[in-house]
């Protein structure tokens, strides 16, 4: 089912489709192996306390923070407003768009 496109990088923004927080975004902040992501918010789910998630219970989105995966990558944590920054700007450019694009198909 996992293709090499579906496996998340670090800092990508991903959309939880199972379990409490399903419908909602998060931001990868580890690939634990070839199943399992740590998954953090900012807001509920904060950098301290990461949800481990199964790949195969994310949908992963064509959106890949730069300041998140550079603060990753650089000091190994990253702050929680900057993951909350990320899921915005993320909604703003991207799911609007989609919104907006449906709006005039029909």
């Amino acid at each position: 089912m996992l293709n090499a496109d579906s496996i998340p990088r670090v800092g990508q923004v991903v959309r939880i489709l199972q379990g409490r927080e399903a419908g909602q975004y998060a931001v990868v902040l580890k690939l634990i192996d070839d199943r399992y992501v740590l998954l953090a918010d900012g807001e509920k789910r904060k950098y301290d306390r990461p949800k481990k998630k199964n790949l195969q219970h994310i949908e992963v989105m064509d959106f890949i923070s730069p300041e998140v995966q550079n603060s990753l990558l650089e000091t190994g944590r990253v702050t929680n407003g900057k993951l909350r920054f990320a899921i915005t700007k993320f909604i703003n450019e991207v799911v609007t768009d989609l919104k907006k694009g449906d709006q005039h198909d029909g």
